[in-house]
Order: C-alpha cells, then structure tokens, then sequence
C-alpha cells in the first residue's frame, strides 16, 4: 500500500476510527508508514533507531485481534514514535539523546509513553532524535547530528522532543511522544508548526527510580505532539491516570475529548506579549499579536498584562540550569555505578556548555538550591496571580525563528534578540516558567512568518484545568486551521 499524502496526513483518531471498523489494515498502515520513513527520513533525520521488525509484528497480532472480536484499545494499530532521551522501551537502544558512548545501549524497562501508548494498541516504530541529555531547545548531538527542519532543511527544529516534531509534520506518524522538562513539547511543536501538549504535573505518571521524586525540580512532563487538538486530547486519554508508582500521579479521571467541543465564550483571556522580561523577534510578535484576536472572535475576553515577573530573563535562564543539574549528575553517578564513567573516559561525547554547567552544578550547596526554590517561588506566585483574574495566560511559545542548523553537532539557538543577550541554549524559550510553575500549557501553530517559518503561540491554563486549554486551542483550530500548512512539507525536496 502506497502511502499517499492523503494517508500520510490522516488524523490518529481517524486512522484508528478506520481500523476498528475493518477499512484500513493495521498491517498495511504500519507497512505505509515504514515506506514512507524510508523514503524521508533520509534527508530528515527525525528517526534514529527503527523498530520496524517489532512494529510489524505488533500490527500482526493487532489485525488478529480485530479479526477474532477482541477487546480493542482506543488507539488500536496506530502508528507512533517515542523519543531517544530518558525514554524507553525493552529491548530497544537509548542513547540519551545522541551520546556515541551510549550507542549500543539498551535498557530493559517501560517509559510511561511506551507503555502506556502499547495498553492503548498503539504501535511504536522506532525512536526520534533529541540533543544531548535534553539540556537544550535546540536539537543536535554529536552522534547522530540535527533534526531537520520539514518547513527548511537547513534550520533546526527545536528540542529536546526535535525529531518527534518534525516527523509529525513530515507525515510520518500522527502522533509522537515529547518529554517537557524546559519546554521540550512546546519549542518543538512552534518550530515545526504541530500542537504539542504538556498537560498539568502529575496528569500523566512519570515514572523514575531510584529516586521517584526526581521529576519535580523543575516539573518534568511526558506528553504528545499531534497536527490536531482532538488527537492531542485522545492521547491524552490514554496516557493520563494514576500509577502508584509515581508519588504525584493524579487520580482524577477527565474525559479529555468532551472538552475539545466546549465553547470559550465569556472566558477571561490575559495576554503577555513577552512574558514582561523576553526579547521578543518582532517577525513572531507580530503573528502572536494577529493570532490572539482569534479568542475575542470566539466571545472570549482579551487583555494585555503584566504578569509580574521580578527577575531578569538571564538571570531566570541560569536558574532553570541550576534546578535540572542535580537530575543530571544523578545520572551520571547512575552509570558509574554500573561501570561507566562518561565524564572521565568519554568526556568529548558532551558539549562544552553543558560540561560548564555540570561543573557549576557541583559547586551547588544546599541552601543554593534551597534559595533558587524561593526564586522559582516568584515565578510560581507572578503565573497564579494572574491566573487568578483570567481563565488563561497566552503568549508567544518562543522569542525567535528557527535557528540554521550547525556541521558540528552543536547546534544551538540565538546568543542575542533585539540586540538584547540571550542564552543561546534556551534563554529564547518563553516556555520554561511554567517548568517552574506546574500549569497546563499547549503550543498551538499560530501561523507562518517571513520566509514560510512556523511561529507557535503558548496557551496556559490555571492548575489541573487542562480541560480549559483545549477548549481553547480546539476553538482556535476550528477559527484558524493550520492544516494547509503541511502542504509545504509534503512538498519538499528529498
């Protein structure tokens, strides 16, 4: 079965929708989506280990399963993709995003996202690229080398979850996981013009040992990237509840589906145009600023704010660093314990700035850490307060375009934005914050900018509302489909 662009862009709810009912096959669903991996990937470089032997057995049990009226999954025969970071599935290699010593690496456990997508019937073909230990937006290592950007080769896609986005807008599987630990759904899904959904801490388990609370600081997520709201909110379905494994997984149970068709009229939106602090590129301000009237035209009530933030964005960028360090080093002594001393024998295979923060990190006391809590404490405070007035906070997911990629593996974003300095390893990512803060946030394409770019635009709910961000962003899908967009890449040279 020839996979034809038509296919190629159909909805996960659609393609399971079809399944169920005997019109496509699993087998020939999986078969069109590995032709055409096959085919892009090349000049893509979204995937980085294939699973297609699995996969292909998988959807030959899924088929059986059909065929002898079995209980079915609601994402039954799908086709999807995980990402190569703390992300895994047995049997399955896992490099960290990209690190060579790591190349033949397999470890024997479930992520969340493979084990829960596998429960639902989806089936996983393989695993996508990701920088170095996440520790960037950008995405490139030095192993593999940097997503591509479908929109334009030569410029990067964003990271970590760069590879997952990219084969999303590419076609090549409707749905994706991304891992959120600094905005790693969100840089992505803005770069690659897809919906990439981070949903309230604790909604979706994360699972992590040996130490269960390490996913807290910063607030670190397991979510989806998807071209459409409604395949967001069925992902959603299947990968929240609660697990007892992790010691804030939510038990409230949501039917996520149901609130992609409430209405946001009379919703009280805040709109930050910069977060009060951020530099932000005039080309994407300019598409976030036309994108927002999108919610008054649905009855909704739109007001630029401040949110209240004290600190500098510089200051708040070494901030987030610090807070994920100890996360880090811990995975470092991990594998030492087991006889593997990457920053000794194998020092080259990191960056130079990550090396650098690695190095701050042990300089860390305790009551370092305890006083950039009471720093992250503002940020926390700053978003309620003002989600205590509106419904949801909108603002630009990132300060910039895409950036070119780099020939090193070391791809990284702009160093400054309006003449302002920027980190250039995620100073430009308006993102982060709500890492510190918990909320439910969504990245939803809000259009193209000069040179045909996809610019994202940030949707932010109050706590455990994430009902409330989809509501929206099914509103703004249904006011400004973005969907045509994917014509550009369907289009592109191989």
């Amino acid at each position: 079965m020839a996979l034809t662009d038509e296919l190629a862009y159909m909805t996960a709810t659609e393609l399971a929708m079809r399944i169920r009912r005997r019109q496509l096959s699993p087998v020939e669903v999986v078969e069109a989506c590995i032709a055409r991996i096959q085919q892009r990937n090349p000049s893509l470089n979204a995937f980085v280990y294939f699973g297609f032997d699995d996969a292909r057995q998988r959807a030959q049990a899924a088929e059986q399963a059909i065929m002898s009226g079995a209980t079915l999954g609601p994402l039954h025969g799908v086709p999807t993709a995980m990402k190569d970071l703390f992300d895994f599935k047995p049997g399955w290699v896992s490099t960290f995003g990209g690190v060579r010593a790591l190349k033949d690496l397999i470890v024997d456990l479930y992520c969340t996202y493979a084990e829960r997508m596998e429960q639902a019937g989806a089936i996983l073909l393989g695993k996508t690229n990701s920088p170095v230990m996440g520790f960037r937006g950008t995405c490139d290592n030095y192993l593999f080398g940097p997503a591509r950007n479908p929109f334009d080769l030569s410029r990067n896609t964003g990271g970590s979850s760069g590879g997952s986005a990219a084969a999303i807008a590419d076609g090549l599987v409707p749905l994706a996981e991304g891992t959120d630990g600094g905005g790693s759904i969100r840089i992505p899904a803005s770069w690659c013009g897809v919906y990439g959904y981070k949903a309230s801490f604790g909604r979706v388990p994360l699972i992590s040992r040996p130490n269960a609370f390490g996913g807290d600081t910063p607030f670190i997520f397991e979510g989806t990237l998807t071209r459409t709201v409604e395949d967001a909110a069925l992902g959603l379905m299947a990968l929240a509840g609660y697990d007892p494994r992790d010691p804030f997984s939510l038990a409230e149970q949501v039917d996520f589906l149901s609130a992609i068709r409430r209405s946001i009229s009379g919703c009280k939106i805040a709109y930050s145009p910069n977060f009060d602090v951020f530099p932000v590129d005039e080309r994407v301000a300019d598409v976030v600023r036309q994108a927002v009237k999108a919610f008054e035209e649905a009855g909704a009530h739109v007001e630029e704010v401040r949110v209240g933030i004290q600190r500098s964005q510089r200051e708040l960028s070494d901030l987030w660093c610090r807070l994920i360090m100890p996360l880090n080093l811990a995975a470092f002594e991990t594998f030492k314990q087991q006889g593997l001393d990457l920053l000794t024998d194998h020092r080259q295979d990191f960056p130079p700035q990550y090396l650098d923060w690695l190095d701050k990190g042990r300089q860390m006391s305790a009551l370092d850490l305890w006083h950039d809590q009471e720093i992250r404490t503002e940020v926390y405070d700053a978003i309620q307060n003002t989600l205590g007035s509106y419904d949801l906070l909108i603002t630009p997911t990132l300060a910039c375009l895409p950036v070119e990629n780099a020939s090193d593996g070391n791809t990284m974003g702009p160093t400054q934005i309006n003449g302002e300095p920027v980190d250039p390893l995620i100073g430009w990512c308006l993102t982060y914050f709500i890492n510190f803060s918990g909320h439910p946030a969504a990245s939803i394409p809000a259009g193209l900018a000069e040179g045909r770019l996809p610019v994202g635009m940030q949707i932010i709910g109050r706590r455990y509302a994430d009902a409330d961000v989809l509501a929206a962003s099914a509103t703004f899908e249904r006011l400004r489909p973005w969907h045509e967009t994917y014509q550009l890449c369907a289009r592109r040279p191989l």
